[in-house]
């Protein structure tokens, strides 16, 4: 599978700007040949706590996705806001190339640091969708500080998308944290980032795809695209280094009480 990872600078609530520039990248990656086009964290807005201004509760970013996915036949994955009652979703949308949503997240962690949970409820659910030969999951910026969810959800994917709007002042962290949830779980990478100075906060992009063995297969230091194929060999690898086979869920005590993990 062919993948197109877009590291863009995002313009700040001007959803007109970043659809125009969205669209001009999507026909680009299908040039190249590209099966999925990525998009970060809240694509064509920023991220932004607006959520009277920026949410939608007719679906018209999804909407306008799933035209361009058939008009180009690629699958298209990106983020938008999701206007409740009083608060929002951070949502992350895959639609295919028949128009279809094949894949709806809701970000699980809300960034508390940011106000993020003031104004967002956060997801309860692990989803994922197939994609040519990979199970695709995916989970939103601030998740990626939490590999419990990552865990839940490897034993049952290939590929795990992580959008962003990661700071850089935190871009080690990202970078570390990316390569690790790779590692540990024997699972395709794609963390997909914005760059530049938006909304006076700078973002480095730092986008990259990270293999099962940690190996950064590619990554972008500029506004542009990332693209890069991949074969699904995450069975033969998992086979020939049998580390999850090996997971064993313990309990712990602490001043007298006994906790037990699930899974």
């Amino acid at each position: 599978m062919r993948i197109s990872v877009c590291q863009t600078n995002i313009g700040w609530e001007d959803k007109d700007r970043n659809l125009s520039a969205a669209k001009e990248k999507i026909r680009a990656a299908k040039e190249g040949g590209s099966d999925l086009v990525l998009f970060p964290e809240m694509s064509f807005t920023g991220f932004s706590m607006h959520i009277d201004k920026i949410g939608e509760t007719q679906g018209t970013t999804v909407a306008e996705m799933a035209k361009q996915a058939v008009k180009h036949r690629l699958s298209i994955g990106f983020g938008w806001v999701k206007k409740q009652k009083e608060k929002a979703e951070n949502h992350y949308t895959i639609v295919d190339g028949s128009g279809k949503t094949i894949l709806d997240y809701i970000k699980i962690h809300p960034f508390s640091y940011a106000g993020e949970n003031r104004f967002f409820t956060g997801g309860e659910t692990i989803v994922s969708c197939k994609i040519k030969e990979f199970q695709v999951s995916t989970f939103i910026c601030y998740d990626l500080r939490f590999p419990e969810e990552f865990r839940l959800a490897a034993p049952n994917v290939s590929l795990i998308l992580v959008p962003a709007n990661w700071p850089k002042a935190r871009a080690e962290h990202w970078k570390c944290l990316l390569q690790a949830r790779a590692i540990e779980n024997q699972v395709y990478i794609a963390g997909i980032n914005c760059i530049g100075t938006i909304k006076g906060l700078e973002y480095s992009g730092d986008s990259r795809i990270i293999d099962p063995n940690g190996r950064v297969i590619g990554s972008i230091e500029e506004e542009g695209i990332l693209t890069a194929d991949l074969n699904n060999d995450v069975e033969e690898i998992r086979s020939a280094f049998p580390v999850l086979s090996d997971r064993k869920m313990t309990g712990f005590r602490e001043g007298g009480v006994s906790c037990s993990l699930k899974s």
